[in-house]
């Protein structure tokens, strides 16, 4: 078995993986799921606010997940999240940009109501390769515990 609730540690945080944003990769997201020009189309990228073709922030967002899901979810006790609480677009994901993804737990509880699992606070943080921080997710996920109460 991987990761559990019982793994997890407040304060630690954790290097996810690292990916590199291609002008196809981020045209192509966005004719089918974000189709603003300035995600489509490099002239009209220019003439934006960004100056250039930048990837939407759902990509960026769709992207981290499968990061965290193949490299630390996979195998783990997860039960999915309920939800994400925060989202900030700090600065564009241009081409060319490779951005890191960092995982840091800030809180952890049982739940009162289902003791078999916890509930895990996190903050996703995506950096670039010039050390901006692009991007935060604050979300929670739903962890099994490997031993739960009054069941050992």
């Amino acid at each position: 078995m991987g990761i559990s609730y019982e793994d997890l540690i407040v304060g630690s945080a954790t290097e996810v993986g690292k990916h590199t944003f291609t002008a196809d990769e981020i045209v192509t997201f966005a004719q089918a799921y974000d189709p603003q020009p300035f995600h489509l189309d490099e002239a009209a990228a220019k003439a934006s606010m960004f100056g250039g073709l930048v990837a939407s922030g759902w990509h960026t967002c769709s992207v981290f997940m499968g990061m965290l899901v193949r490299n630390v979810l996979q195998g783990s006790t997860s039960m999915g999240s309920p939800g994400i609480d925060e989202i900030r677009w700090l600065k564009p994901v241009r081409v060319g940009d490779t951005i890191t993804m960092y995982n840091k737990i800030l809180d952890k509880r049982v739940s009162a109501s289902r003791p078999d699992r916890g509930i895990v606070s996190t903050e996703w943080e995506g950096v670039n390769e010039r050390g901006e921080t692009v991007i935060t997710v604050r979300s929670k996920v739903l962890f099994g515990l490997r031993e739960p109460k009054g069941q050992a």
